[in-house]
């Protein structure tokens, strides 16, 4: 047999083999969808797997409060069957750019159905502790595959991502960041509620792909034991934590939902924005606060400036206790490359500054 002849017989098996392979093995066929930023799409990989093609639009380490779109973006977005967001007002780019890319495909708010905290439990004064015994709601979500009504398009058409609410007005005390609207966007810090995230993925790409819907409904239902799982290692490791030594300072105001569900207070230089500024009066308060209330421990982010953080700390006295991850997700293997990954750091950091810090 010649060698031409015997390309000639491979090249023909392996064509006949790739006709045979299943539909949704086939990359050509994968599902095209778009995720805002690198949690939700680390989320919608996980339950999309090998079905779906994940386009991601604001990367690892990016700060999706301060993105600017790309051209390679918009190209995304117009091919992409399902363009899934954070909503509450958290991607304040995003109408404009699916109108520019012409998305004609579906939008689905992946926060549709949270708890969520309003701006005004925001206040110096509101420490969330009241709420701590609420945050065991998951078993509502047990087995419960959020139906279409969910991810009807006329639902978001009051989704305000537009710059009516850039009111410099609302730049005061209470770090009303002229970004977002009402709500914490920042919902995705709850592990609570990334189970109702799983849940309105999951609908979303059993009902663009019909044929897969059953491996992504099994897909969510490991996911959602892997968070229980997560949640339950958190409590305990938090609970560890006195009571007096339950304060956390870091750069912005992103970490409101896991201080309600751990019985924590965190405070912030910033608003709900890595966008906007600290005024001095500001700093110069929580300056003050951390003094009388002995606050040990610091924190920086990873997509904030750390500057200010270490000019508290210099002038405190207090530790720079680690790096958190408050809305991305780090490098390919750094510690907080997928959102579990950020979740048990972000917990296992506090914990172990905290406890460093009332043994000194």
């Amino acid at each position: 047999m010649t060698l031409r002849s015997s390309l000639v017989k491979i090249t023909a098996t392996l064509t006949l083999l790739t006709a045979l392979l299943p539909l949704s093995l086939k990359a050509e066929d994968k599902l095209p969808v778009v995720a805002t930023f690198s949690i939700l799409g680390d989320m919608v990989q996980r339950i999309g797997g090998s079905a779906i093609e994940v386009t991601t639009l604001v990367g690892r380490n990016g700060d999706t409060h301060v993105y600017q779109p790309t051209p390679a973006d918009a190209k995304a977005v117009k091919q992409a069957a399902i363009l899934f967001t954070n909503g509450l007002e958290f991607e304040g780019w995003l109408d404009r750019l699916a109108e520019a890319a012409e998305f004609n495909g579906q939008l689905i708010v992946t926060t549709d159905g949270i708890d969520t905290i309003a701006f005004d439990e925001h206040g110096d004064d509101e420490h969330h502790d009241d709420k701590h015994g609420d945050k065991h709601h998951e078993d509502k979500h047990d087995d419960e595959h959020h139906g279409d009504e969910h991810h009807d398009e006329d639902k978001h058409d009051d989704e305000n991502h537009g710059d009516e609410h850039h009111d410099e007005d609302k730049h005061d005390d209470e770090h009303h960041d002229h970004h977002h609207g009402e709500f914490d966007p920042h919902a995705w810090q709850s592990l609570n509620n990334a189970i109702v995230y799983a849940d309105n993925i999951a609908a979303a790409l059993a009902k663009a792909a019909p044929e897969n819907a059953a491996t992504f409904y099994e897909n969510r239902a490991a996911y959602v034991t892997e968070l229980k799982s997560l949640d339950s290692e958190i409590e305990t490791m938090i609970a560890t934590l006195p009571e007096t030594k339950r304060t956390v300072v870091t750069s912005h105001d992103a970490f409101q939902y896991f201080g309600r569900d751990y019985g924590l207070t965190f405070l912030a230089p910033q608003g709900l924005s890595t966008e906007s500024e600290a005024s001095a009066r500001d700093v110069a308060k929580l300056i003050e606060q951390i003094r009388a209330e002995s606050i040990s421990a610091v924190f920086v982010e990873n997509v904030a400036d750390p500057r200010l953080i270490q000019q508290i700390a210099n002038e405190t006295g207090s530790v720079v206790g680690g790096k958190l991850y408050p809305g991305a997700l780090s490098e390919e293997g750094g510690p907080a490359a997928t959102y579990l990954d950020l979740m048990r750091h972000n917990a296992t950091t506090i914990a172990n500054a905290v406890s460093a810090a009332k043994k000194m």
